[in-house]
This record gives C-alpha cells, sequence and structure tokens, in this order.
C-alpha cells in the first residue's frame, strides 16, 4: 500500500468520524439576577400584548408624576421617558404621586395613581385620592380623564388596583390610608402597656364596583383584608413587626393585587412599615370579587432573607404578571439590598398555584435564573 493510499483511508476515516460525532452543544439558556437595574417602586407592568411589555411605579426618574420603561424580555428595560405629568394648574394633584397601574382597553390606555389632592379645606397632612389619566400610546402623554378624584370616600385613600371579572364587571381595589384611623386591638394594648405608642393606626383595604367609564364607583365600598385584632391570630405576628420592632406605631394593609385562578379569587397585599426592612406580601382567597376573604396559612409568602444569609428587605407591593399563554406566572415586587441601600429596586420570580390551591412565590431571590418564559 503505497503512502498516498494510506492518507486517502485515513481521510475517510477521519471524515466518517466528524460525522458519527455530534459536535459539543454550547448552553443556550440565557440567566438574570434579581435585582433587575431599575430603582422603582411599587412596580407594575403592562404587556402590550405585541411582544413588549411597559414598567410604571413610584420614581424611576419622573418628577410629579410618572416614567415608564419598556422591554421585550422583562429583564433589560429602556427609559422611555416621564409620561405623565401634574401638579400643573389644571391638575387636581399636586404631589406624593404613588403607586400607578396602566390597563389596556381597546385602543386607549388607562393609568390609575394615588396623589395628594389640591382640594384640602382642613389642610390635612395626608390628603390622599386616586385618580385616572388616559392616553393614546403606553408612552403617553397621559391626560387626566377628570379633573377630580375618581371618587372620595371621606377619608385618603392609595394604592389603586383594576381587576375585570369574568363577567366584564370592573371592581377598584385600594387602602384607607393609615392617617387618623386608629384602631383598638390586642397589638394597640399591648404597645400602650410597654408605653410605647398611645394608639396604633391602621390601614385597610376596600373593594368596590367600578362603573365602565371609571367615573365614579357602583354602590358602597366593601372592607376586605384588615389587621388582626387578637394577638393569637396566625397572622398577627408578621403583620404587627413594624410595631414590635418599634419602627413606628402603625400597621399596613396595602398594595393589594387581585387575580383569578382556577376560579378562585386570589388578592395579595402587603403589610408592615413601607419603608422598613419588614415590609412583606401576603395573600387571601375567595369565592368572589368582593370576598369574603380568607388569609391564607402559609403568609407570608415573600419576605426579607436576612435571617437565612441574603441581603434583601423590603419587599412588598407587588403584582402578578401572567405569560401570554397563562403558563406562568411572575411575581413583580420592589425590595432593597445592601447595595442598594434606601432606594428600592425591582426583582420579578416566579409565582406558582400548587394543586391545592396554595400560592407560592419563588423569592427573594439573588442567584442566577432563567429569563422569564414569555412566548
Amino acid at each position: 500500500m503505497n503512502y498516498s493510499h494510506n492518507l486517502i483511508i485515513a481521510a475517510v476515516l477521519a471524515f466518517g468520524l466528524s460525522c458519527s460525532t455530534p459536535p459539543k452543544q454550547e448552553a443556550t439558556t440565557k440567566t438574570y439576577s434579581n435585582p433587575i437595574n431599575v430603582e422603582f417602586g411599587d412596580p407594575y407592568i403592562l404587556d402590550n400584548g405585541d411582544g413588549t411589555y411597559y414598567m410604571y411605579g413610584t420614581g424611576g426618574g419622573a418628577k410629579d408624576g410618572f416614567a415608564t420603561y419598556s422591554s421585550t424580555d422583562l429583564v433589560d428595560w429602556k427609559f422611555e421617558g416621564q409620561v405623565y405629568h401634574g401638579n400643573t394648574d389644571s391638575s387636581w394633584n399636586e404631589k406624593w404621586f404613588w403607586a400607578p397601574e396602566v390597563y389596556k382597553r381597546s385602543d386607549k390606555y388607562y393609568i390609575f395613581f394615588s396623589a395628594q389632592w389640591k382640594e384640602n379645606p382642613t389642610n390635612e397632612e395626608e390628603n390622599f385620592m386616586i385618580g385616572v389619566a388616559v392616553a393614546d400610546s403606553p408612552t403617553g402623554p397621559f391626560v387626566d380623564m377628570y379633573d377630580r378624584p375618581v371618587f372620595n370616600p371621606g377619608y385618603p385613600i392609595i394604592d389603586a388596583n383594576v381587576f375585570v371579572d369574568d363577567d366584564g364587571k370592573n371592581y377598584l381595589y385600594y387602602s384607607r390610608a393609615c392617617y387618623k384611623h386608629p384602631v383598638e386591638s390586642e397589638v394597640a394594648d399591648w404597645a400602650r402597656e410597654k408605653g410605647w405608642y398611645e394608639e396604633i393606626e391602621e390601614s385597610w383595604v376596600y373593594g368596590v364596583e367600578l362603573k365602565p367609564d371609571f367615573s365614579g364607583v357602583i354602590g358602597e365600598p366593601v372592607l376586605l383584608l384588615r389587621p388582626p385584632v387578637k394577638m393569637d391570630d396566625q397572622q398577627a405576628e408578621w403583620e404587627s413587626r413594624s410595631v414590635t420592632a418599634r419602627e413606628i406605631n402603625r400597621r399596613w394593609t396595602e398594595g393589594s393585587f387581585t387575580f383569578k385562578k382556577n376560579g378562585i379569587y386570589y388578592i395579595m397585599y402587603s403589610a408592615n412599615y413601607y419603608a422598613g426592612k419588614n415590609y412583606a406580601v401576603g395573600y387571601a382567597t375567595g369565592e368572589g370579587p368582593l370576598g369574603p376573604f380568607q388569609k391564607a396559612a402559609n403568609n407570608p409568602v415573600l419576605q426579607k432573607n436576612v435571617e437565612q444569609g441574603g441581603d434583601v428587605t423590603g419587599t412588598g407591593h407587588n403584582m402578578v404578571l401572567f405569560s401570554p399563554d397563562s403558563s406562568k406566572m411572575y411575581c413583580v415586587y420592589h425590595g432593597r439590598t445592601t447595595a442598594s441601600g434606601d432606594n428600592r429596586v425591582l426583582f420579578i420570580d416566579e409565582l406558582r398555584i400548587e394543586e391545592d390551591g396554595q400560592l407560592v412565590v419563588d423569592g427573594p431571590s439573588t442567584t442566577p435564573k432563567p429569563y422569564p418564559v414569555l412566548r
């Protein structure tokens, strides 16, 4: 066998070997880690239905109003500028612009938000109300629909959330602010006996049917959630930490978000001082949009992780984002880390409903995980 013949045989063998052995595959799964690089409080994400998502929140670069960011993957966000400007001569509001949520209806976009109402004859320090503005685009400009709040229940309110039921009816959920709302409870008695606080103010979550044109409400608001009255209530420990940690003489029930899954109505809510480390999230379930709701035994479902060696605190004011095919659910919320300090930053963690109906959030996480499933 000559030398050239040997080369031909070697070449054939090498070709066959290369064809029979598949090349090594590179890992293609992209990962991200919380917190996501957006400094937002009270985040809310709108699925625009065209592959683009828009996020709104408190702060985020806005002055006397709200800004938005856009993304196609929920991880990398582009600043789109300020979309609503308040504190103008024609606006009903003047300061403290909080907790915007944007809803798409046909070809219009509606932003519900909290702000201080100019109409304040008794000069109340907290005169918060809820308003609504409309735009032709998710990037605005949003213009107030009315020269007044959506409605005035007679006490300050914040944290609007709108839910549309299967029958097409709209429901508005909000939190009655703690301001001038002292409530008697065993926790209040305990704090008074210790000489810490003379009274404990509370915020409560209400729900009410909303008119189709968002001009007002139908019927009277229904009390849905409030802090526990009894010390032996299984929710009392985690919902009273602002008081027991001696942070402040208030107990909050706020930042609610309502959705329906498998025929059950879920209402998520935040408790404790929004600017403190004990801010945490729980939920309750009911058979109708206005309850009655029963708080869950596995509350809180989202809270600080510093006791477990993490560096996340102040987790709260969440919303739930469904993937387009509803196969995945994501809990979108703000928190604080050692690096972010007092600034609130964005977290997105998967949320799931177990077979028994129990709601679980896989967070707060700061380790790498696959990008959200959006297709």
